[in-house]
């Protein structure tokens, strides 16, 4: 501003200066002569013009110089703004960078100790020996062998013939990655670092305490038969060879053995004698359970009361038995046969007959049955017949005759 001043003031006196020069002039010409000291006079003036225009120029760029001045401290201001927003804003950015780090140290990363390695230590010093038995799990199957791992320094290795006695024995199909293999040592060194294993000698070893058990608890157990032979059927069982007496293939008879052969069907264990390597199944008494159950599931549905059609299978002295449609068998008692008295079933009926019954009672698993109740059970005894096997009735003369004395 001062230097404002001080232009403005010697643009002031430049002026004054001027004037009075004109003036002078002025005068001087007027004293000449008027006329021309008028031009003089203007042409005073206008040699005065370009020197205002010049301070009005001088004054214009002290404004622009003063109007930069005051800018000046503004935009000082607004940059301090900015470094302080940037001071404040680093603490920030320098704790969200540091954030993970401390979220990292949240979780600690596990370390090891040698409670880690304790299974490996232990296996490092046991020593294996022929005879041992080791049970590993199973990493590898192939077609000719097993791989186990065993805990140790080396795997174990089953070949195909040593796993088991099973002629049928499918190798990829029974054993599994993962599974559980108990077998025993062979050599502790196959030629390539390895320990060759028997599940077969392990089994020999191992299986007749599993089928004394089976005998004990009297476990049922399924089976394949391997072979059909003279008297019965062979079947293996926890690698063990058995033997099934034919007798003992099914609740019933069996007639023709070969139809038996590949079977699968579920069996006890009747005999497991270790000392002489007998092993005897029977598959009979689950049969007949199996059918008992079934018979007791029909019988449940059985109504009393109900009309039913059957067929007369066998006759007894004491009846006959009447197969009905549902399967089941029932006992036709002769009382229930007829409302006339007769002595043998024969008298009315035959083999192979239909006949319609009425179910009288279903207890304790037995159905009995009546033909008498659909007749009436009121009517009157009538004609006793007599009956001989034949199963004809006879009133032939000596029958007539029979008991009557004559004098």
């Amino acid at each position: 501003m001062e230097s404002e001043k001080t232009i403005a003031e010697s643009t002031k006196g430049v002026s004054a200066e001027e004037d009075s020069a004109a003036a002078a002039a002025a005068e001087t010409v007027t004293a000449e002569g008027g006329a021309p000291a008028e031009a003089v006079a203007e042409g005073v003036q206008t040699e005065a013009a370009p020197a205002e225009a010049v301070a009005e120029s001088v004054q214009a760029e002290a404004a622009a110089e003063s109007a930069q001045t005051e800018a000046a401290p503004a935009k000082a201001v607004a940059e301090s703004a900015r470094t302080e927003a940037a001071v404040e804003s680093a603490p920030a950015e320098a704790a969200a960078a540091d954030a993970p780090a401390e979220e990292s140290q949240e979780a600690p990363t596990p370390t090891e100790s040698m409670a880690d390695y304790e299974a490996e230590i232990e296996a490092s010093f046991k020593r294996v020996r022929e005879g041992d038995i080791l049970t590993g799990t199973v990493i590898g199957v192939d077609e000719e062998k097993v791989t186990l791992d065993l805990k140790y320094y080396a795997e174990g290795i089953i070949k195909k013939e040593d796993l088991s006695n099973d002629p049928d024995f499918q190798l990829k199909e029974e054993v599994q990655i993962g599974d559980e293999v108990t077998a025993t040592v062979v050599k502790t060194d196959d030629g390539e670092g390895n320990i060759l294993l028997s599940r077969k000698e392990a089994n020999d070893l191992l299986a007749w305490d599993k089928l004394k058990k089976m005998l004990e608890e009297r476990t049922i157990v399924k089976v394949k038969i391997a072979e059909i032979v003279k008297s019965g059927a062979v079947a293996y069982l926890e690698g063990i060879r058995g033997f099934i007496p034919a007798s003992k293939l099914a609740a019933g008879y069996v007639e023709d053995l070969s139809e038996w052969d590949g079977k699968t069907l579920e069996v006890t264990v009747i005999t497991a004698d270790e000392e002489n390597k007998r092993l005897v199944l029977s598959g009979r008494e689950v049969a007949r359970e199996k059918l008992a159950d079934e018979k007791r599931k029909k019988v449940a549905k059985c109504q009393v009361g109900a009309v039913v059609e059957g067929t007369v299978e066998t006759l007894k002295d004491y009846g006959a038995f009447v197969v009905l449609e549902n399967g089941l068998t029932g006992l036709l008692h002769i009382s229930q046969i007829s409302t006339q008295r007769i002595k043998h079933p024969g008298v009315v009926l035959k083999e192979g007959q239909t006949v319609k019954v009425k179910i009288l009672s279903t207890d304790n698993g037995k159905i009995s049955l009546s033909m008498r109740a659909l007749e009436g059970a009121d009517a009157p005894a009538e004609e006793v017949f007599d009956y001989k096997e034949s199963g004809a009735a006879t009133t032939g003369l000596g029958a007539l005759l029979k008991g009557i004395k004559l004098n």
